[in-house]
């Protein structure tokens, strides 16, 4: 992935009403009040696609992300257990 890339998909809050079939003014509200994580840049709201399935799953970015730092170190901690087993 080049630098220019984004990381993953984003939507304006009209995609995400349309998607959510919600009305534009309940997606502004949602973002106001915190319950859907959108970046305002200027004058406009860019929602990524993560925060969308956040609100569903009731993950917060931060546990998640921590849950996939442990899982890409499982084989690793696997590895030093055995390690140690055969040690004993």
């Amino acid at each position: 992935m080049s630098n220019n890339t984004l990381p993953e998909t984003i939507y304006t809050p009209e995609q995400v009403a349309s998607m959510l079939q919600l009305s534009k003014n309940t997606v502004y509200d949602l973002i106001g009040r915190g319950e859907l994580v959108a970046k305002r840049f200027g004058r406009v709201y860019r929602i990524p696609a993560s925060s969308l399935s956040f609100m569903f799953t009731g993950l917060d970015a931060d546990l998640y992300a921590a849950e996939q730092a442990d899982v890409a170190s499982l084989a690793q901690v696997h590895k030093e257990l055995s390690a140690v087993r055969a040690g004993l």
